[in-house]
Formats: C-alpha cells, structure tokens, sequence
C-alpha cells in the first residue's frame, strides 16, 4: 500500500519554542527577527531562518530536491543545538 503524502497543515499553530529565542543566543538585532525553531499544535515543525533556495538549488547532492513549494532555509547551529532538549527521540 502506498504512503500518503505528508501535506503541512496551513490552520496548524505554534505551540511552542524549541530552544531559545534568537534574542538569547544574540542572533539578531533589537527587532527580534528570527531564526527559530517551533513546535505545532499537530506536532509538526516550523522553521523560520533565511531562505537560500535559489543559492543551493543548483548544488544539492544526488537524492535531495527542493519542490517548487518547498524552500530550503538556513538556521545557524546555535538554533538547533539550543532546540536539543527539546526534540524527541522518536
């Protein structure tokens, strides 16, 4: 039997931060713009960084495609290594 496509929900909400703010890694300015890491009320993941796909398109290894829906967004590692704790194991 066939995997359904994962589709993002658009009327899912953030529910919680994994991590710290970019305020308190000191990755941003005043105007606390992102990066962030955030959990939904369906328990999927928003990311928000800088979109860089149009700079990585043309170099993404074998395997790897970004769909014309798709963006591929950076965060520094301080976001992520932040996020630890609160990511699952499974």
């Amino acid at each position: 039997m066939p995997q359904k496509r994962w589709e993002a929900d658009p009327s899912s909400s953030l529910a919680r931060r994994w991590g710290k703010s970019a305020h308190e890694l000191s990755l941003t300015s005043e105007d606390d713009s992102c990066p962030d890491i955030w959990e939904l009320d369906n328990g999927d993941i928003a990311v928000i960084g800088r979109d860089l796909t149009d700079s990585y398109r043309s170099r993404l290894p074998a395997g790897v495609t970004v769909d014309t829906d798709e963006r591929l967004v950076i965060i520094p590692r301080a976001t992520i290594v932040a996020a630890k704790l609160n990511i699952p194991d499974e």
